[in-house]
């Protein structure tokens, strides 16, 4: 019989892909829940099984990457609910399914209500990030919301101890799991926010099943959670353990001890911090001495480079110097002006009347009269400026100092001793005082 040219001719390797590909498109990722068979393991980590019920069968593969996180351990006839997508192994020609989750069939359904509650709250934006607030950075007084007996309670309080023992730390307690533990949860939750005693709630358990941790799935305790005026904390569970308490809170810690780590700084790195802060002071302080030490020195050889007693009677010649020459001025001024006055009332004798010549004499005398107010005037000016200078030049004086009961040593040439390294034993020193000088030897 000869072949029809207008046929395709496949292999069974095309035929088997193509049959993949078909598979792979049509079907979405599905949930399956069954009974378990055939299960096995090999050296290579991937779980192979069927899942069954009473009429049918499906091969299924759980490669390792996926597999080792199972939180339990897959036995012949144990039920599970399964999600995965539809496959065909083209090697062998087998129909198959690949696994990406597998739980027991008894969370199956508190799973699925799980995820609803959990996209409906997400969709009313209970869990944006924008809303979450910052915890503090020291903060002084600490709730935890947890069973009071409970391992997660011990490992939060010695985190605590060893990180940052100033921490106040309230414990209030409560069941956390069964049918009345999400009440009393969300009960504590809003109370402690309401006291304004805290700066942060930590709400927090130890791990086990989703039924376990159900009481922190509860709708009223993540709106609490969400409507707390402290920020909140969650650490509910294992690292793999989600809940919508997570997703309501501040901030997600995946362990008790974690969350411990994250609520407080370490006090070691804080003595560090301390430690260096203190260094920095220290050296500024130094600094700031040093510089005015450097300053006072130089205010000091200043005041010797200007000799107060000395400037202070250069002055006084200047002074009286300055009032020779002002009186000397005013006896020329005067001389001068008495002649021409004479000379105005010789003339005024031979060519005016008697009352004309008295009225020269009185203006005479009124001349007379001011050169001397004049000088005296000045010479006042003159003092009052003299003794302001010599106030001035006493408030800066090292003998001020010296009178007030200290005295200023020198050495043998004259020079100021500031510090005893200047001197050596059997050195001659001397010791000015404010009524003499002391002659001195160093012992």
């Amino acid at each position: 019989m000869l072949e029809d040219p207008a046929r395709d001719v496949l292999t069974p390797t095309q035929l088997n892909t193509l049959a993949r590909d078909l598979l792979e498109s049509a079907f979405p990722l599905v949930w399956v829940e069954a009974e378990l068979g055939n299960v096995t393991r090999p050296a290579s980590g991937h779980l192979y099984f069927t899942l069954k019920d009473a009429r049918a069968q499906v091969k299924c593969a759980m490669f390792k990457p996926k597999s080792q996180w199972l939180k339990f351990v897959p036995r012949e006839g144990l039920r599970v609910l399964g999600r995965g997508r539809l496959t065909l192994y083209e090697a062998r020609g087998d129909y198959q399914l690949v696994l990406d989750h597998l739980e027991e069939a008894g969370e199956g359904a508190l799973r699925r209500a799980f995820e609803e509650l959990k996209a409906r709250l997400q969709a009313e934006g209970l869990f944006d990030e924008a809303r979450k607030r910052p915890l503090p950075l020291y903060p002084r007084r600490l709730a935890i919301i947890t069973s009071p007996s409970g391992a997660a309670v011990r490992d939060v309080l010695s985190v605590l101890a060893r990180r940052f023992p100033l921490l106040e730390v309230e414990i209030l307690p409560t069941q956390v799991q069964g049918a009345t533990a999400a009440a009393q949860i969300t009960s504590l939750v809003q109370r402690a926010g309401a006291s304004g005693r805290y700066d942060i709630v930590l709400v927090t358990r130890g791990g086990g099943s989703l039924e376990d941790l159900w009481a922190f799935n509860d709708e009223r305790l993540a709106r609490a959670i969400a409507a707390s005026p402290v920020p909140i904390v969650s650490a509910v569970g294992h690292e793999a353990d989600f809940s919508l308490s997570d997703f309501a809170a501040d901030l997600r810690a995946p362990t008790p001890s974690a969350a411990a780590e994250l609520l407080v700084p370490d006090r070691n790195a804080l003595d560090a911090r301390l430690q260096g802060l203190q260094r920095r002071l220290s050296a500024l302080q130094l600094q700031s001495l040093r510089q005015s030490m450097q300053r006072a020195d130089r205010a000091v050889l200043r005041l010797q480079a200007m000799r107060p007693q000395a400037r202070l009677q250069l002055l006084q010649r200047r002074q009286q110097e300055a009032r020779r020459r002002l009186e000397s001025a005013w006896r020329e001024q005067l001389e001068r002006r008495r002649s021409s006055l004479r000379h105005a009332a010789a003339v005024l004798r031979a060519t005016q009347p008697q009352r004309r010549l008295a009225m020269l004499r009185e203006r005479l005398q009124s001349l007379g009269l001011r050169p001397q107010a004049a000088i005296a005037r000045e010479l006042q000016r003159d003092t009052l400026k003299l003794r302001a200078l010599a106030r001035s030049l006493e408030a800066v004086s090292p003998l001020a100092t010296v009178a007030r009961g200290y005295s200023i040593i020198v050495d043998a040439e004259g020079r100021l001793v500031r510090s005893v390294s200047q001197a050596q034993p059997g050195d001659p020193v001397s010791a000015r005082l404010s009524d003499g000088e002391l002659k001195l030897r160093v012992e």
